[in-house]
Order: structure tokens, then sequence, then C-alpha cells
């Protein structure tokens, strides 16, 4: 598939990195990290580093980890198997988005029957006046945000942990009307499902595996901070949900996209950021705004947008080294561009280069631990029973203008596998998923037009 990407003007001035906190040196090629460490605790670990004063930060938890807001006092509920299924169903819903091809409304893959599947991390913001504490997924694959509202009753709407935000209580409160501009706008975008009999403007979203959200169109107080809100925000009011189940906890989601509807856009600054924690009992902050550039230690790549999408945020891979040599990978394999995205789970990448990055990981390996059998979409592992040590092979990933980014062992090796796979496609697009972003905090700077990675931020 060929993308049709538009170049933005670069914003930021690349900067070096800072090391990786967490891992201990041993050679060039290699890092040794405690086995535990890939691990979650059963208790919350505070947030380490504080993001710069000069931007709203919020804390941010892996919606399962020990520190959410709506844990339920056990771990995730569903199987490696389930998590690698859901993952795959997101990854072929963005490559349908991309190729214009399936329903024109899907704009994530939240889930199954089952629930919230591959969105993964969390933020709490308040909603109305007086605000409410609404506790929402965030998503750079989704634009409109949305809440459970009253009325909404069992089914068709799932338990959560917050009060079901009521909008007969908030002062501030507006349902828009089908006339109005912002229904209009909607309209245009394929999202929503026409006007009721009250004339309120209505919404649907429908996702990757048939699970939407409707209800109404509405605007209200959006509070981040006490000093950080967004009067008038937009956001679906949603009355019906199918396709959740009631293990999930958590009150909506908050779009992060490029287009018109994304908190990005609606809060004017234009630029955000998120650092993900290496396991889900860390935990790690969003970001609205531009860091001090001479402060931030960030190193800058061009962000691309492309002609299919304008939720998308693109970046372009240039090479993968792998123990420090560069794989022997052309860059037009490259050429399709790779989507940053914070909801898919596992790094997608076009088959040429992904067969060599399985064959030069497999060979570092292979001289330590044995092969073990494939766990679903992830077929280079390896049986890492009783070790206390793990010896990682250093991966990085080489990006436009020369910007290497060395992942997080914890970004390298998940259930013991090779944490990357391969798209079914070969000019499709790559994904970097949100393992492969962990403990970096990743800027978006939309109006600059750049993607920035800063090392051992959380």
């Amino acid at each position: 598939m060929f993308l049709r990407v538009l170049l933005l003007l670069l914003g930021l001035q690349a900067a070096s990195f800072s090391p990786i906190a967490h891992a201990k040196g041993n050679g060039h090629g290699y890092r040794v990290v405690a086995a535990n460490k890939f691990e979650p605790k059963a208790t919350c670990s505070a947030l380490r580093v504080i993001p710069a004063s000069n931007r709203t930060w919020l804390p941010l938890y892996h919606r399962h980890g020990p520190c959410s807001p709506p844990h339920s006092g056990r771990r995730t509920p569903y199987s490696t198997a389930s998590i690698l299924r859901r993952d795959q169903v997101r990854a072929d819903a963005i490559q349908r988005r991309l190729s214009r091809t399936g329903p024109s409304a899907v704009s994530t893959a939240l889930g199954t029957a089952l629930g919230l599947g591959t969105l993964e991390y969390v933020i709490a913001v308040g909603l109305g006046t007086p605000s409410v504490r609404q506790t929402v997924l965030i998503d750079t694959g989704s634009d409109l945000s949305w809440v459970q509202c009253r009325p909404c009753s069992r089914p068709p709407c799932h338990r959560q942990r917050d009060a079901v935000f009521d909008p007969s209580k908030s002062s501030t409160y507006s349902p828009f009307r089908c006339g109005s501009p912002a229904c209009a706008r909607l309209a245009a975008d394929n999202t929503t499902n026409g006007c009721s009999d009250s004339n309120r403007c209505g919404y649907v979203v429908k996702y990757g595996d048939g699970s939407n959200t409707t209800g109404t169109y509405s605007s209200d107080t959006l509070t981040l901070t006490p000093s950080d809100v967004i009067v008038n925000f937009r956001f679906g009011c949603s009355h019906d949900i199918t396709g959740f189940a009631d293990t999930d906890r958590t009150d909506g989601l908050l779009g992060l996209g490029g287009d018109a509807q994304s908190l990005v856009s609606q809060a004017g600054k234009r630029a955000f950021s998120y650092c993900l924690p290496p396991t889900a009992s860390r935990t790690g902050f969003f970001t609205l705004g531009v860091p001090r550039v001479s402060a931030s230690r960030f190193a800058v790549t061009p962000l691309y947008r492309t002609a299919q999408s304008a939720t998308f945020y693109l970046v372009m891979l240039q090479a993968i080294t792998v123990a420090g040599r560069r794989l022997d990978v052309p860059p037009s394999v490259f050429s399709a561009g790779a989507i940053m995205d914070s909801g898919t789970i596992i790094t997608r990448l076009p088959p040429a280069a992904y067969r060599e990055l399985r064959a030069a990981f497999r060979a570092e390996m292979i001289k330590m631990y044995p092969p073990a059998p494939p766990a679903g979409i992830l077929d280079t592992c390896f049986n890492l029973t009783g070790v206390r040590d793990l010896r990682v092979p250093r991966v990085a990933l080489v990006f436009d203008r020369g910007v290497a980014v060395e992942l997080h062992p914890t970004g390298i090796i998940q259930y013991g596998c090779l944490a990357f796979a391969s798209n079914h496609a070969r000019r499709s697009a790559g994904i970097i998923g949100n393992v492969q972003q962990r403990t970096l905090e990743v800027l978006y700077d939309v109006a600059g037009g750049a993607v920035g990675f800063r090392h051992g931020a959380c």
C-alpha cells in the first residue's frame, strides 16, 4: 500500500538522550536486567520523575495495575492469548482505515464483548460543574472523547468505579442541537447517528470489532488540573454501549488523535506527551504543551500526516539495529511510514524488516537461552525459566534525520518473546506499539510538526 504523506514543518532541535535508568550495561551489544523487572508487583510504585513545571501534567496508570483508580484488586482478567488476539484486531482496523476499506466509522479497535482489549492506560479528569471525576482511557487512534452518562441502564452500559456522569447536575452542560455547526461537522466525520425526537445531535462510534457507543453529542467543562480548564469541551454523552464487559470499570475514552474532535485540537496547545511505565505497577504521566527546548533533552524526528486519515500520527523509520549492528534492510522497505499508536500493544513491521530483526535477535539470544514455542502472534520465544539476570540484546529504532531510539528492555521482550510482529502486506505502514514506547516520554508536537523521544522519563 502506498501512503501519501504530507510533511509538516519541524519545530524542535535534536538533542542527546539520557541513559535508561533501569538497566546495567554489559558490553556494547547487551543490557543485563533482573528478570523480576519485567513483572508488575502487587503494590504501586510512585512516579520517579516529575515533568517540567511549565506544562499541564497528570499521573497516568496502567488500567489493570495496582496504581489505577478503577483497579479491582486483581491482575488483568485477560489471558496472553486473548490480549494478543485483541491487539491483532486493532492492528487490522488501523490498516483498513489507512487503505479506506471496511466501515468508514472505524476509529479504533477498543475491544470485544469481553472488554476494552488493547487500550491499557488511563488518566483521571474532571467533567462538568461541579467537577465529577472520570477515569478515561487515552487513545491516539481516536478523536471523539466520550463518557457514560445518565440515563444509562445496565445493560446496555457497563459498571464503573467512579460515579456515572449525570448531565442534569452540571450547570455548564449543553447538548448540541441538530442544526448546530458542531453537529454538522460531526456528521461530516461519519460519526453521527442523526437527530433525536428532542432535536438533540446524536453520535455513534463503531469500532473495528463491532462494539460501539451511541448517545448525545454535547459540551461541558473539562478540568485537567485546577489551573487547566477547557470550557465547552465537545464530547459524546454515551447512553448505550455494546460490546464491553462489566470487568471494564473505566468511565470512557479521551481521544488524542489529530482531527478536530480530539482533546489536542480543542485544548489549543496542539502538543502533548506521555510516558508509559515499564510495568503495570509503576506510574507514568500525561502532559499538554511543549517543553522548554533547552531543558528537554528530546531527540526529534519529523511528524507526518496521512491523506487517508487525519487521526493518525506518522513517522518514518529508516533502520533498525540489534546488538549495535544495523540490519541489512533497505530504507525503501519502510517507505509507507509507521503510525505512532498508544493503543496497539506490539509493534508491527513490514515483513522484510521483521524477518531480518527476528533472525538477528534469535542469533543473539540462542547463544544464551533455549528456544520456546510461539505465543500467538509472537513467534520468536525463549525459555527463561529460572533466569535471574536476563541479558537482552540492545535494539534501537532509527527514524528520519538519523534519530536513534534505543528501547528499554521491557520494550524488547514480552511473555519471553521478541515483542514485535510482522504486517500481512509487504507495503503496508508499520505501527509503533505501546510496549516499545515504555519509559520514553513521547512528545507529539502537532503544531511544530515533530515527534520527540526522551529516555528514562518514568
